[in-house]
């Protein structure tokens, strides 16, 4: 049975350092749940992980054993908006972002195999939040997107120059939500080595 990285499948998951292209992200599924406030302090930031990732690992064995399709489990990935969104690029006001934490879905997950990895999550020491999950299709279009290394804190000059420069001179205007897509795990790598994909979904003007 070969194991799939969408990482090293998909073009939506590859980015280069401090070099924004345009791409189509292609209509895809997530598990979902939505919290808010600093994620280096917000304690539902750290129960919205806590809750996603046995639902994933569930589902990803049951379609290794029932459909022999077998996968490696996505990324974490998060949507980020605040109603003054100056926020993300110059005051770093990080207790005003709202925020929806995602894992990827492969196309052939169900609804279904959702529901059953739910329940059986929920049979031993379930996630406080473990109703607040849910499973939906994300669909983005367009974007423009960059690779950034190095600490979250450093990510506002690249974002800058995305909305500033980069969607100016190619005549686009922002629509939907920020998006960062997280290479490598926070909770073990150094913040100078930290790989994170930046994605704005726009439109042309």
């Amino acid at each position: 049975m070969t194991k799939i990285d969408f990482k090293k499948t998909l073009d939506s998951y590859k980015s280069q350092h401090h070099k924004i292209r345009l791409i189509d992200v292609p209509k895809m599924q997530y598990l979902m749940i939505d919290g808010h406030g600093d994620p280096n302090s917000s304690k539902e930031f750290q129960e919205a992980i806590f809750a996603l990732y046995p639902i994933a690992y569930k589902i990803k064995f049951a379609s290794k054993q029932k459909l022999d399709k077998d996968y490696v489990v996505m990324p974490l990935e998060g949507l980020w908006w605040a109603q003054d969104m100056s926020t993300f690029t110059s005051a770093r006001d990080k207790s005003q972002w709202d925020f929806t934490l995602m894992i990827m879905q492969p196309e052939w997950i169900t609804k279904e195999m959702f529901d059953a990895a739910v329940k059986k999550v929920a049979e031993k020491n379930p996630p406080l939040n473990l109703s607040e999950v849910r499973f939906k299709t994300l669909d983005e279009g367009m974007c423009m997107q960059t690779l950034h290394v190095g600490s979250f804190d450093d990510e506002a000059e690249i974002l800058k120059q995305m909305h500033e420069e980069f969607a100016p001179e190619h005549d686009l205007k922002m629509t939907k939500k920020h998006h960062e897509i997280y290479l490598s795990d926070f909770r073990k790598v150094s913040p100078h080595k930290l790989r994170t994909i930046l994605r704005q979904p726009v439109e042309k003007v």
